[in-house]
């Protein structure tokens, strides 16, 4: 199982400190929307740049004009670019075409979905590379959020997928043991007092 640090920070240059100090224990560098969002598809340049043996993940969460939206984020630097799963067909298809014709992948969001094992079977078929099965952070602070009805619902869709939504040192065995191909780890790493030791018990915590 690989491990992805999701950076939600909302500068370049923060974004470029904590790359720097989690990216030895880390194998997927994912920009998290908002970071986008304040800096552009430039902030995907600058850490294509700095980290070029690394898989850089630009979270679009893109809706509509898919393979107009990940063509741009791969010009920028991307290794792989997200589509929400509610998304028409078309749009994920098209951001896949996109990502063939550069040797990129798509990753479908699946937040907001609720019958997420059905909607990963429907767009694994269009081509995407893994499917993220996604609880944000609204949903996280809602009383009763549960990671492993996320994690139970990953394995039942019986194709590639990551987890994003409360993994931490705590449940990262879980996370592995469901079958996930990848970890989204967030806040347990920028949060920490030491990115650095944070990712590299994540990291050490797989077997």
């Amino acid at each position: 199982m690989k491990i992805q640090v999701a950076i939600d920070l909302l500068s370049t240059a923060e974004a470029l400190e904590l790359a720097g100090k989690v990216a030895p224990y880390v194998d997927i560098i994912e920009l998290g929307t908002p970071l986008i969002k304040a800096e552009g598809l430039s902030v995907i340049t600058a850490i294509k740049q700095a980290h070029p043996d690394k898989t850089v993940f630009a979270d679009m969460k893109t809706m509509d004009a898919g393979e107009l939206e990940a063509d741009i984020a791969f010009a920028a630097g991307a290794d792989l670019v997200s589509i929400l799963g509610a998304a028409d067909n078309s749009t994920i298809a098209g951001a896949v075409k996109a990502a063939t014709e550069r040797g990129k992948g798509i990753v479908v969001d699946l937040i907001g979905i609720a019958d997420k094992p059905a909607r990963a079977r429907e767009v694994a078929a269009l081509g995407v590379q893994f499917v993220e099965f996604h609880a944000g952070l609204d949903e996280q602070a809602q009383p009763g959020y549960d990671l492993d009805v996320l994690l139970s619902a990953g394995t039942a869709s019986q194709v590639p997928f990551s987890v994003a939504g409360g993994v931490s040192i705590s449940t990262i065995a879980n996370v592995q043991k469901s079958g996930a191909q990848v970890a989204v780890a967030g806040g347990a790493i920028y949060s920490a007092d030491d990115p650095a030791q944070a990712a590299k018990e994540l990291q050490a915590a797989l077997v």
